[in-house]
């Protein structure tokens, strides 16, 4: 889960475009940085800690090239530190290497190379690279064959690029994690994600797995790795720039909390007619599902489950599974429909179980935002959630922006429900949102309750997931205890850790028996002491056993979930801040996770 950076053909400003580059990609990776400029021989400066300790280091030396590469790191094999930053190299130093996924079989491979007089100097599985590309070259073949040698020895997952002193090219390859190629005037960018190189150029091509490129002043070529030909196809990116700055915000999440309406409207565009209360999603095909299966992890999985519903409720059996499990012990999938809901498109534990699945035969689709993603090319179908680039660690407008797309699934594909007042509030949710946003109290909530010692979220029904996420955004920006939970299991056990210093958000919207059973769970907490925040939209009398009410407009269920969530996603985000939290670099995580 790391960021890597080539550029070939900068010149002068190859250094700066290198480390501009790891600033956009720092969401990937934060324990340490590095770039390896070549020019005659190849010269290495990393350093433990963020992108402006890199920059500090810089300052002090004399790199220059215009061919290099960079990395930014999260770590896996070894602690962040300087000699494990990125970018290694072998003995002679005319070899640099930066590396993003897990060399399986790297400790055999280091046993040999150290066998045969190899000196390693870090903890990290990457170095095998390097000292296995100094063999191949010290066997006489030339670089390209040398790099090309060393990769088919590696096993597990890997997006490599390399650098050899004497040779102005980059070369690269991947397995199981994503590498684009950036396509300029007389320029050529590789990196982990678009948004290193997209101040450049909005030309891309998405590597495959066993592709390898080469990058060179004459241009750039792919081929597999045994060398054959591949044929390419060159993408446009359709969103700005501008879209990966903070815009005046302080912190990414909030601006891209402040984004949900624009990207919801974005979701719907063109795939609804509320006149007609129809939803149009014919470019899937015919799907008809008799059944669908959820495949996702952390903030996707939640949205899963809230899909699920959705399908249950139309009549489809539905289920949502945890992507991790689902990929070593595949439950009967029959002929149902497997779906993998991820952000990035490139988490591993989910394209996992979406292989597991082919394997069996099933039909496979993929909820995502990257268009070429590798999900998005590997699977069946792919549906888009068009929420624009989502920089900030903690998910939030795609989080919503998946709940609206799964509702325009299920829409689409069931045909059981009349859709029109659903339709109706998903075409008004960009303007409720908005409203949330606009009138909030989430901050006045989070100044009273930011010492408190762990924090519950309950829901029912569709407001069980965004219970579920309300606690997941609470520990991943604040580092503070959050559980979140189906309401009415907080009294079969969890409610012996309320007190008066553990406040509990209770989301209770609509008037149905969910809401009143869920107001009865107030009733529970509110006679121990605890503290209560409901969230709700007026229809039920919770507010009479609340101690705070974070209001929303009345809507359909359906909408009311998101609705409900953008006032958590608020007090996560002003908790976190009044504690002087790294918002949108919690510690110990990374945005896209593409190790197993």
């Amino acid at each position: 889960m790391c960021g890597i950076i080539g550029c070939v053909g900068r010149g002068d400003e190859t250094l700066d475009t290198l480390v501009h580059g790891l600033s956009k990609l720092e969401y990937r990776g934060y324990d340490s940085a590095g770039v390896a400029m070549a020019n005659g021989g190849v010269d290495v400066v990393k350093t433990a800690g963020e992108i402006d300790d890199l920059r500090r280091t810089l300052e002090g030396s004399a790199l220059t090239g215009d061919v290099g590469i960079g990395h930014t790191r999260w770590s896996t094999h070894g602690p962040p530190t300087d000699a494990n930053a990125h970018p290694h190299q072998d003995c002679t130093g005319d070899v640099a290497v930066v590396h993003n996924g897990i060399i399986e079989n790297y400790q055999s491979l280091r046993d040999e190379l150290v066998g045969a007089g190899h000196t390693f100097t870090s903890d990290t599985d990457t170095e095998v690279v390097p000292h296995l590309v100094e063999d191949a070259l010290e066997a006489g073949v030339d670089p390209e064959r040398a790099v090309r040698d060393a990769i088919a020895r590696l096993e597990g997952s890997y997006a490599v690029a390399v650098v050899v002193a004497g040779h102005s090219t980059v070369y690269a390859a991947r397995n199981d994690s994503p590498l684009v190629l950036g396509l300029g005037e007389d320029e050529t960018f590789l990196a982990s994600d678009v948004p290193a190189f997209r101040d450049y150029t909005d030309q891309v091509v998405y590597l495959a797995d066993g592709e390898f490129a080469r990058l060179d002043a004459e241009g750039w070529t792919v081929t597999t790795l045994d060398g054959e030909s591949v044929e390419t196809d060159v993408d446009t990116i359709e969103w700005d720039p501008e879209e990966t700055g903070k815009s005046g915000y302080d912190h990414y999440m909030l601006k891209e909390i402040h984004e949900q309406p624009r990207a919801l409207r974005q979701c719907l565009r063109g795939r609804v007619d509320e006149m007609a209360g129809t939803v149009d999603i014919e470019d899937l095909g015919d799907l008809s599902p008799t059944g669908v299966q959820f495949v996702a992890c952390g903030t996707s999985y939640h949205a899963a489950l809230y899909g699920a519903q959705l399908f249950r409720n139309a009549g489809i059996p539905a289920q949502a599974f945890l992507a991790s499990e689902y990929a070593t012990s595949v439950p009967p999938i029959g002929d149902a429909l497997v779906v993998g809901v991820t952000q990035s498109g490139e988490t591993a534990d989910t394209l996992s179980a979406l292989r597991a699945a082919r394997k069996r035969g099933a039909r496979t689709m993929t909820v995502t935002n990257v268009v070429g993603s590798t999900a998005a090319r590997e699977c069946d179908h792919a549906f888009y959630i068009r929420a624009g680039p989502e920089i900030g660690v903690a998910a939030s407008k795609t989080f919503s922006s998946q709940q609206v797309a799964l509702n325009l699934l299920a829409l689409g594909m069931t045909r059981t429900v009349d859709t029109r007042d659903v339709i109706t509030s998903l075409r008004e949710l960009p303007g409720n949102v908005q409203r949330v946003l606009d009138e909030s109290a989430a901050e006045a909530v989070a100044e009273v309750y930011q010492d408190a010692d762990a924090y519950f979220f309950i829901g029912r029904g569709y407001q069980h997931p965004v219970a579920l996420e309300g606690a997941l955004k609470m520990k991943e920006i604040t580092y503070k205890h959050a559980e979140g939970f189906a309401s009415g299991e907080l009294k079969h056990g969890p409610l012996a850790l309320v007190t008066e210093h553990t406040p509990v958000f209770a989301v209770v919207t609509g008037d149905g028996e969910q809401a009143r059973k869920t107001v009865g769970n107030v009733k529970e907490v509110e006679a121990r002491d605890a503290p209560v925040v409901a969230i709700s939209d007026g229809q039920t009398d919770v507010a009479r056993y609340a101690d705070h009410v974070l209001e929303i407009p009345e809507t359909h269920p359906r909408a009311a979930a998101v609705l409900a969530n953008t006032h958590l996603q608020l007090l996560s985000y002003h908790t976190a801040a009044l504690l002087g939290r790294n918002i949108d670099k919690p510690r110990n995580l990374a945005k896209s996770v593409t190790v197993e």
